[in-house]
């Protein structure tokens, strides 16, 4: 599973460079778009080819909740994706953690997961390693920047290291020689 956050990280908080700008046929800067979002034109349209491309269920995970398949999805060309369900935020997160850190852990549901956000910290990644048992990326996506393509480098060598320790030998699979003597 491969979780995803909008504000910071695919809508950065700084203005795009002119190129990706320039992607958008004409449509440039912070003005007001159809939505009334002076932001929105700082997504990247590749945004949604390059996600695509990973391998992993991309989840929303925003407080955009359905407005991100309504208005980011089609603007980035990706197709409705699930919706991480924040309802059962009544819980008070550890001192430090991230409130959506529980709710991540628990939808990932003892599955290994990827996690893009801006706001991650090292308090979040502790609270993981100690309350679920898959392997986890956590990765922190500079808000003003957005996600870029070391960013997306970073998530594409994990799910790979993932997929070869995985992947079954001569000798069984990785799992089964963890589970040997």
């Amino acid at each position: 599973m491969i979780f995803i956050d909008i504000d910071g990280v695919l809508i950065p908080l700084r203005a795009r460079p002119a190129e990706a700008d320039r992607r958008w046929n004409g449509r440039a800067g912070d003005g007001p778009d159809r939505y009334g979002n002076p932001l929105l034109n700082r997504l990247d349209p590749d945004d949604g080819r390059r996600l695509l491309a990973l391998q992993g269920e991309l989840v929303w995970a925003s407080t955009w909740m359905a407005d991100a398949n309504d208005i980011v999805a089609p603007l980035i060309g990706l197709p409705a994706l699930p919706v991480l369900d924040w309802s059962d935020g009544d819980e008070e997160p550890s001192r430090g953690v991230h409130w959506k850190t529980a709710p991540l852990a628990r939808c990932a549901a003892g599955r290994p997961f990827v996690w893009l956000d801006d706001e991650i910290t090292d308090a979040d990644r502790r609270w993981v390693a100690a309350h679920h048992a898959q392997p986890a990326l956590l990765h922190r996506v500079d808000p003003h920047l957005g996600l870029t393509n070391i960013d997306l480098v970073a998530v594409r060598q994990w799910l790979d290291y993932r997929d070869d320790a995985d992947r079954p030998t001569a000798h069984g699979s990785a799992a089964d020689k963890a589970a040997r003597p």
